[in-house]
């Protein structure tokens, strides 16, 4: 999931989604709409957090630190 969110946000993906979801909402409930989101469900899975892994195949590389 995190690799494919990563690759959405460097390719643009997400801010055009928001752009067209902004447009839907400003033409349905006028320009003073609100978004929120509840933290309390956004949740990782128990294999995610723990070991390292090999980067992404789609990052840049840092070079020699």
């Amino acid at each position: 999931m995190y690799n494919r969110h990563r690759r959405w946000s460097l390719d643009g993906t997400w801010e055009g989604t928001l752009e067209r979801l902004r447009a839907g909402c400003d033409e349905a409930e006028g320009e003073d709409w609100t978004v929120s989101a509840d933290s309390t469900v956004i949740r990782a899975h128990q294999h995610a957090a723990g070991a390292r892994h090999a980067p992404a195949r789609d990052a840049p590389s840092k070079g020699p630190v």
